[in-house]
């Protein structure tokens, strides 16, 4: 299955529950669903070397969804964005599979160090993740939290800085 077929798949499951078609098709005009599909649209291009074309579906992606990800972006499949608006991913950032992002959401990069989020992490609303951090697998951050040092795989962190709880 495509990575952008496994995205599908893991947001009409996240949000109703089902993979069917009907599921599907929401899944897939939704905020986030939509600019998951110019990312990965994006990525493609750029593979078969037509990068003035990814850029331009970069841009149609901010213009159309609120969000910017940068094409270098390495995003595993299952890949989840709830609202695209205000979502702002590095184009070195690394997310793992089946993560889930709320609006608002930004994973930056500081002095070309960038984070790692592993796989299954749930990052909530304005969360901003940033720097070389690595984010644990299963872990969840809290909304609003900024997480600035190494999160333990399978916790929630809460706060400014994040801190578990």
């Amino acid at each position: 299955m495509s990575d952008l077929a496994q995205d599908l798949n893991a947001k009409a499951e996240l949000m109703y529950g089902s993979t069917s078609v009907a599921s599907l098709a929401r899944a897939a005009v939704a905020d986030g669903g939509s600019a998951v599909l110019l990312f990965r649209l994006s990525k493609l291009v750029t593979r078969w070397g037509l990068t003035p074309l990814a850029w331009l579906l970069t841009k149609t992606n901010k213009v159309l969804n609120g969000i910017t990800i940068g094409v270098g972006a390495d995003i595993a499949p299952g890949f989840v964005i709830q609202h695209s608006v205000g979502v702002v991913i590095n184009g070195r950032a690394v997310i793992g599979p089946n993560c889930v992002l709320e609006g608002g959401v930004v994973i930056g990069s500081v002095e070309r160090r960038n984070p790692i989020l592993e796989g299954n992490v749930y990052v909530g609303s304005g969360a901003k993740v940033i720097g070389g951090v690595r984010v644990g697998a299963g872990s969840k951050i809290g909304a609003n939290s900024v997480v600035v040092k190494d999160v333990p795989a399978g916790v929630t962190v809460v706060g400014i800085p994040a801190r578990v709880i």
